[in-house]
């Protein structure tokens, strides 16, 4: 089958950004995402909100930007705006890639059809999936290029995982892990890594088995942590935890787009990415999700072992003129921000431990951060 792929200008941006209600009094998700909308209805923000799976989410979905600060100020905007909505009608807002505390099963599903189909199909697995991200898109001027980008940006997604890591905890149990999204993510059929294709025509090919026996019923519900999306001409990275702060989606959206426009310019003169073995790609998932910042990784064929600290700190030296010239390098630099101050799951688990093991006082943290737009001092 014959897949198209969009116009698009490279290195252009497209930011998806999944919020949760919360209740003030019992700091638990509150399922009522039909009021915002319909409370911002026919304003200049209701554009760029959308339902999400679960009643208790709003996500904010951006235009296309050809900064990363254009970006930020229209998130800004519309998060202002659904901030003071939420407000009046006694809700706080929050970002993480987990709730501290709440019941997964217990947190009503939006019924249409697209969401009926996947809770059918997926029974106890898809009612598990209470679980926020923020989704990043660049654009593409070449479809020839989307699988060997998103085959690059899989050497990048231990970096991606453990920077945006924000789900300590799954149903008020501490679980490990800087990131338990990522285990519950994956167990979904079509989620977690792609299958290793290495041109257009090969994920055509996957998509036309996916479609004839079933897998998927259209092309969206491909939900890999990196994929192409061709209805947008770009590549979308999906794998990071859902960041509470305005501040922390600039720095990993900033990170993502230097990324892409390195291997962009490297497949341009006939260098393709170095991809390493699939075994070591997952394993390098699966360590950046248990164990965060700390984490060492695999980094290359010779199977050479690097921290994440490490690693990452060169790649902002290295990208600096390129965040120079695609207007990123304020944002680019909140990266080390985050490495030095913590990541979201370190500074939640501080704010635990500085309360007695108390995860209301993590959501109050995490709304607070929210409501600042950076990661507050504990």
């Amino acid at each position: 089958m014959r897949i198209d792929f969009a116009q698009s200008r490279p290195s252009t941006l497209g930011v998806e950004w999944e919020v949760v209600l919360i209740d003030r009094s019992t700091r638990e998700p509150a399922s009522r995402a039909a009021e915002i909308h319909d409370a911002l209805q026919g304003t200049p923000v209701a554009a760029r909100l959308d339902h999400e799976l679960l009643e208790n989410t709003v996500e904010i979905v951006t235009g296309v930007h050809g900064t990363v600060s254009s970006a930020l100020g229209e998130i800004e905007q519309v998060s202002t705006a659904l901030a003071a909505t939420a407000d009046e009608l006694g809700l706080g807002i929050l970002c993480a890639g987990v709730h501290p505390f709440a019941k997964a099963t217990q947190q009503p599903y939006t019924r249409n059809e697209r969401y009926q189909k996947l809770i059918d199909r997926t029974q106890w697995w898809g009612r598990m999936m209470a679980i926020y991200g923020v989704h990043v898109h660049v654009g593409v001027d070449d479809r020839r290029k989307a699988v060997p980008l998103v085959n690059g940006l899989l050497g990048y997604l231990p970096h991606l995982q453990a920077l945006s890591a924000s789900s300590p905890w799954w149903e008020g149990v501490n679980t490990g892990y800087a990131s338990n999204r990522a285990m519950m993510f994956r167990q979904l059929p079509t989620a977690g890594l792609p299958p290793h294709v290495e041109t257009w025509q090969d994920f055509e090919t996957f998509v036309a088995g996916a479609l004839q026996t079933g897998v998927i019923d259209q092309l969206n519900e491909i939900r890999w942590d990196v994929r192409p999306a061709p209805k947008f001409g770009t590549v979308e990275n999906r794998v990071c935890d859902g960041p509470p702060t305005l501040l922390e989606v600039g720095a990993l959206t900033a990170f993502i787009q230097c990324a892409v426009d390195e291997l962009s310019e490297q497949i341009e003169t006939g260098r393709a990415p170095e991809r390493i073995p699939d075994w070591a790609i997952a394993e390098n998932k699966w360590r950046a999700a248990r164990y965060g910042l700390p984490t060492v990784f695999i980094a290359d064929q010779n199977l050479t072992e690097r921290s994440i600290i490490d690693d990452t700190l060169e790649l902002l030296d290295r990208w600096q003129p390129r965040a120079q010239r695609l207007g990123c390098a304020e944002q680019l630099a909140d990266v080390e921000t985050i490495i030095r101050g913590g990541a979201s799951y370190q500074r939640q688990l501080r704010v635990a431990s500085q309360h007695g093991g108390d995860l209301h006082a993590v959501v109050d943290a995490l709304m607070a951060e929210f409501e600042a737009g950076r990661p507050l001092d504990r």
